[in-house]
This record gives structure tokens, sequence and C-alpha cells, in this order.
């Protein structure tokens, strides 16, 4: 196999008219064979924007898409998306409703340039239905199918023709939350069996984390951060990031003697500020928190949230501040207590305050 990469995407801009901010704003990242790249952000970020000039649904205004070595979208030209030897997973399935799981899949190798018989068609349905774990299923229809199983028959019919790249629409998003759970285990194994490149959108961070080998965090058209999802997590590059990827929250501080110095106590900054700064943030996860009932304490619990495996506690610092904690089930804080709040991480992340 080649160690080239299988999609460059160099200086991308896309404008849909003279007077609109880009939608998309100089993108530039590759994938590498047989990746999972997870863009996630939220609504009218430029991720679903992005993805459709990678499938060539759109063109872009400036820069270029690179594709199995060539040139597939320039501002000059733009290969159609028949043309690009990739794979489309909609959110919304997209099956024929009158036509059976087997003509389904088929239908995306009888309408390739590359011609199969039916004895190829024939077997590659049997081989595709056998790794997305829906063996015995052709003569059926997508309606006597569950929500789960059609999108698993979406991944097979995009997967049927072999592409080099599939690219997925938030293809778990019409489904319920304990099938979603179950589902992007299943889609990330079933393309890793593939030996598939793919690009996946959505603004579910677990599912980002759960399904990709690297995620691009994009906000209002830019990338804001490209790296794998422990590197997200644990290193964020900017406040946007750590707030919608962590559930983070963040405290006042102030750089003296050496330390920040927040409300609830002095901590070691994984930053020193800059020269003309002592102004920062301190930025610590939800779960990070520990909560010490205390009298005089510079906090007091508002509110507590059952979850099943764990409480969130909502916070109320003594300037007003609010904070939310996490805290399994056998630590059980009563509304109304005052508490003293122990940060678990020995460095926390401090952003500067420009």
């Amino acid at each position: 196999m080649s160690n080239a990469p299988i999609l460059r995407v160099e200086n991308l801009y896309k404008c849909f008219s003279a007077k609109d901010l880009p939608a998309v704003k100089d993108i530039h990242f590759q994938l590498e064979q047989g990746e999972i790249l997870g863009l996630l952000g939220p609504s009218g970020c430029g991720k679903t924007t992005l993805l459709r000039l990678i499938a060539g649904f759109e063109q872009p205004t400036t820069g270029q898409i690179i594709l199995n070595g060539v040139s597939v979208s320039t501002p000059d030209h733009c290969f159609p998306p028949e043309q690009r030897n990739t794979g489309m997973v909609f959110q919304d399935y997209a099956l024929f409703p009158h036509l059976t799981i087997a003509d389904n899949i088929a239908f995306g190798l009888r309408h390739r340039e590359q011609k199969f018989s039916r004895q190829d068609i024939r077997q590659r349905i049997e081989e595709i239905l056998h790794l997305v774990g829906l063996s015995g299923l052709e003569k059926r229809y997508p309606h006597e199918l569950s929500g789960g199983q059609q999108q698993r028959i979406a991944l097979a019919r995009a997967l049927a023709p072999r592409p080099s790249l599939i690219l997925l629409d938030e293809p778990l998003s019409n489904l319920d939350v304990q099938v979603r759970h179950h589902l992007r285990h299943e889609i990330r194994q079933i393309i890793k069996a593939a030996g598939i490149s793919a690009i996946f959108v959505t603004h579910d961070q677990e599912e980002a984390l759960a399904i990709s080998d690297r995620i691009a965090v994009m906000r209002q058209g830019n990338l804001e951060q490209l790296g794998t999802p422990e590197e997200i997590y644990t290193a964020p590059a900017s406040r946007f990031v750590a707030e919608f990827v962590t559930h983070a929250n963040f405290l006042p501080a102030q750089w003296i003697g050496g330390v920040w110095q927040t409300e609830i106590g002095e901590f070691q900054g994984a930053i020193a500020p800059q020269e003309q700064s002592t102004d920062g943030e301190l930025m610590v996860r939800e779960e990070e928190l520990e909560l010490i009932p205390q009298a005089e304490a510079p906090a007091i619990v508002r509110e507590r949230q059952f979850l099943g495996r764990e409480y969130r506690y909502c916070l109320q610092t003594d300037s007003g501040k609010y904070l939310h904690a996490r805290t399994g089930v056998n630590q059980l804080v009563p509304v109304g207590s005052r508490v003293q709040i122990k940060i678990q991480s020995a460095t926390p992340q401090i952003f500067a305050v420009s």
C-alpha cells in the first residue's frame, strides 16, 4: 500500500456569494490511508460545506482538493461526485423504499463506470452484508428494518463499489441514544475492516471521540484544532475547543507570586502569562472537581442531577460564579451544602486573557 495520503485539502475557501462571509476559510489538512477523520463543530461552522466540497457537490472559491494524487477540485475545474471514487452516507439513509436490500446495495454497483457482472454483484452483496452483520436480509425492504439496520445498509451500499474514501454526514443523528452508542462502535469496526479511509460530520463530542482516529474541530469556517481524540480532549488549543469538547469550567485567575490565584485556591498553571498580562482563565473539567463538604467553604451546592452512573452538581461560588462538577454515585452531597472545591489535575490548563 502506498504511503501517500489518500486526500489533501489545500488552502480551501468557499464563499456562496460576494456579500457573505466564507463558509470555509483557508482549510488545509491531509487524510492518510485507512484513517477516520471526524469533522466536529456546532451548527453553521462549515463542516457539512467542507464535506460537500470533498464529495464534489460544491466547487471551491479558492484552493484545491487532491484525491488519490489527482486534483479533483479547483476554482477552474471540479470532477463530479461519480468520478471521484467516493461513497456517501447521508443522515436520512436515502434508501430506495421500493427496492429490496439487495437491489439497494446493487444500485451503486450498476451505476458505476466500472461494469460488474451479475455474478460479481451477487457475490459483493453477500460479502458486504456479512461485513455489516446483516446476512440473510437481501430480500427485505427498508421499511422492514430498524433505523440502526437501515443505516448499516446505507453504509453497505456506499462500501459496495470499494471506494477509496467514504463520506458520512451525521450518520447517527436520527437514531435513539442506545442505538447510537452501539452503532458508533460498529461503524468504526466496519470501516476499519473494509480498510477504507473515511470522513464523517458530527456535532456530538462523544461520537467524534469514539469513532475518530483524528478530529478536526471547526468554528465559523475555520479549522480550530486538528489532532487525536486524546490531544483534543487533554490539550485543547483554544478556549472554544475546551468549552465545546470537554464540558469545562472556567475561572478568572491572576498570576501572583509565581502561581495562578483563583477564588477557590491557587494553582500551578500549564502556561505562564505573557509579559503584558497577568490575567488568565483556569480551565477545569467537570470530572476533575472533588467536592469536600466544609463549613465556611467558598461554594454552595445549588442543584444535583442524578444521571445513572454519576451525579452532576451545579455549584455557586461566593462571587456568584457558577461551576459544574460530576462525581460518582458513591459521593452524595446534599443541595445547600457548602463545599471546598479540590481540583484533581496537578497542572490545570490556563488560557491567557488578551
